[in-house]
């Protein structure tokens, strides 16, 4: 299983969270907040530290907190390394930056979400247990009838789980990734044009310059295809955008 797994405590799977953040106060106080909401948190002082202890962790982490601004190496290109290497571990970047083309940045070299620097603790709770979040998808009643599964060629979605039943194995999927995939299942057979994903899945204008949509095309097709160089079920519509086909 990929990212998303954790320690068990008490019987009890407890997520691991690493923080890469060279403020030391403000990595002191995450850490304090974290393991008071029952995460196990680990905290790295720069970006090399950072990637050393994601190389070297004897469990996986559920998510990693990046700071933008780091000595040694910057999150933009800590995040670019953890993807580079097949990690991909839920990232929310932490920026002292607010224009919209660091923050573009940030998601095209790997990120999943951002906050802006002075945040609210209860912001980035929440945004923290949306990217933990693995029981429930949004717009799905577990105890109603809406659809909680829905099946790929040889793989099965599980929007309950966040997961992807592959014939290799589980797959545990990001808030992202589902939101991607399941705004192409919506519209199954059609196609769907990058705009219309940049704002459902991103919540970005439509006219967005940017190639996340692209990178995270690539991570899915890794996930569903059999032959990912030669997609049969996610396929781009030169122009467009994307459509799926089971």
């Amino acid at each position: 299983m990929l990212a998303g797994q954790g320690v068990v405590v008490g019987g009890e799977r407890v997520h691991r969270i690493l923080i890469v953040e060279d403020e030391s106060h403000l990595a002191e106080g995450l850490r304090f907040n974290l393991e008071a909401e029952g995460y196990a948190v680990e905290i790295a002082e720069d970006g090399p530290a950072g990637e050393k202890a994601l190389n070297e962790a004897s469990e996986p982490f559920g998510l990693v907190i990046l700071d933008v601004m780091l000595p040694g190496m910057s999150g933009f290109e800590l995040a670019q390394r953890i993807r580079a290497a097949g990690n991909f571990v839920p990232i929310l970047i932490l920026t002292a930056k607010d224009a919209a083309q660091d923050l573009i940045r940030g998601i095209e070299d790997g990120a999943d979400d951002y906050l802006t620097k002075p945040f609210h603790l209860d912001e980035l709770l929440a945004r923290v247990r949306g990217l933990l979040r693995r029981r429930r998808w949004d717009g799905v009643d577990p105890q109603g009838d809406s659809m909680r599964s829905f099946k790929i060629g040889a793989t099965t979605v599980h929007f309950d789980r966040f997961e992807l039943e592959t014939p290799n194995g589980l797959v545990e999927l990001t808030v992202r990734e589902m939101g991607l995939l399941r705004a192409l299942i919506d519209r199954e057979g059609a196609t769907v044009t990058r705009g219309d994903l940049l704002q459902d899945v991103w919540g970005l204008r439509a006219d967005t310059k940017t190639r996340v949509i692209d990178s995270f095309i690539v991570r899915l097709r890794r996930y569903i295809e059999p032959n990912p160089a030669h997609p049969k079920h996610i396929v781009s519509v030169r122009g467009h955008g994307y459509r799926l086909n089971r």
